[in-house]
């Protein structure tokens, strides 16, 4: 089905279409599975408590076709009957309507499960339309249900027949039978017939359920236009999505700059990488990566470190790998521990050197021990 600027409907309904569609109660519906299982299960329940119906029914009848003169024109004596009548005949009958209900319910939330909406059951002025109606008339929906319409009355019609002809002997027995038990034959014979006659009906529900969840399914169908429209309203437009991760950046990088006054010592690449690492004997089990950064970033970090006396170790390949194989507030890997801990070793000299002076430590950042598979060369 084209819509209006072109586009064909090729794209299955997204959850959100779907999960909208049930919040206006556009859900899958099998009115045949509902009203086939009102009607199975009410022949169960008329078999199960139809001779308790059925006998309660003769004794009513039995009883006021005994009335005295007196109970006639006695009023009270006439209700106290009447009332006493009904209250047997209550218990089987609100048992069979309850059953029916359940089978109701759930032969109707059989397909869809249960949903309630209040906007489904608003008037809607489009079903109004007499062209609306027309359209429904003539579309495939009722076409649909015209070929249903002719196979249940040609299942109800085969089965009956094969009903009566196969039951033929029973039938002619019941006018030999003694009152009252042709009458509770013939019940025995109608029920079994209501009850194979309705499960004949199955077909026309296990046809009419996939045809009720495809025509669903179609219904919601969507263009690739309303695919990325929904995929921009759910997720948010790329120019918005842009902005925000820039502004997460944006605070992520203040607080890796807030966290650098807390490091104890900076490795840099001079023209590139800048990696601040904090170790503290007490609480880390081994050196962390604090802060790190390049070009303008490891500026950043390297004027700050001055700023807080922090001392900056010029150490290129150790620089390269820490930026390379470490994240954010991660212990350094295994394989960097003896170059690193030279590093710290040496700061830990400087300290000492500016304290009491003597000979000036020196450390060769480029000769430190970087594993093969941690060295990069850029």
């Amino acid at each position: 089905m084209a819509e209006s600027d072109g586009q064909e409907r090729t794209e299955d309904a997204t959850p959100r279409r779907l999960q909208q569609a049930r919040e206006k109660g556009q859900v899958a519906r099998s009115k045949e599975l509902a009203s086939v299982s009102v009607l199975v299960v009410g022949s169960v329940a008329l078999m199960w408590f139809g001779e308790g119906l059925a006998r309660a029914l003769f004794n009513i009848m039995g009883r006021l076709f005994e009335l005295q003169r007196e109970e006639i024109f006695d009023q009270t004596k006439l209700f106290d009957i009447a009332l006493g009548s009904m209250g047997a005949l209550l218990l089987p009958l609100l048992l069979i309507l309850f059953v029916l209900f359940v089978a109701a319910l759930i032969g109707a939330a059989g397909v869809g499960g249960i949903s309630f909406s209040a906007e489904a059951a608003m008037p809607k002025l489009s079903k109004m339309n007499p062209l609306s109606g027309l359209k429904r008339m003539v579309g495939m929906q009722s076409w649909v249900e015209l070929i249903k319409s002719i196979l249940k009355v040609s299942l109800v019609s085969g089965v009956a027949f094969y009903l009566i002809e196969a039951a033929k002997e029973d039938l002619f027995q019941l006018s030999l039978d003694v009152f009252p038990q042709n009458i509770f034959h013939a019940l025995d014979i109608l029920l079994n017939f209501i009850l194979l006659i309705s499960c004949s009906l199955l077909v026309v529900v296990a046809i009419d359920i996939p045809f009720q969840i495809w025509q669903h399914a179609n219904q919601l169908k969507m263009t690739k236009q309303e695919v990325k429209d929904e995929y921009k309203d759910t997720e948010g437009k790329p120019e918005v999505k842009g902005r925000i991760r820039m502004l997460q950046r944006e605070a992520a990088q203040r607080r890796m700059m807030a966290e650098v006054p807390q490091a104890d010592v900076i490795v840099t690449n001079p023209e590139h990488f800048s990696v601040a690492l904090r170790y503290n004997q007490t609480t880390d089990k081994a050196p962390i990566v604090v802060a790190k950064g390049v070009d303008h970033m490891a500026m950043k970090i390297r004027e700050i470190a001055r700023e807080h006396d922090i001392y900056i170790v010029p150490a290129p390949p150790l620089a390269r790998a820490l930026y390379h194989s470490t994240e954010l507030e991660q212990e350094i890997p295994d394989g960097l521990f003896t170059a690193v801990a030279q590093v710290l070793a040496y700061v830990f000299q400087l300290k000492q050197y500016r304290r009491k002076g003597g000979q000036r430590p020196t450390l060769k950042g480029g000769d430190l021990p970087i594993p093969p598979d941690l060295r990069q060369d850029s």
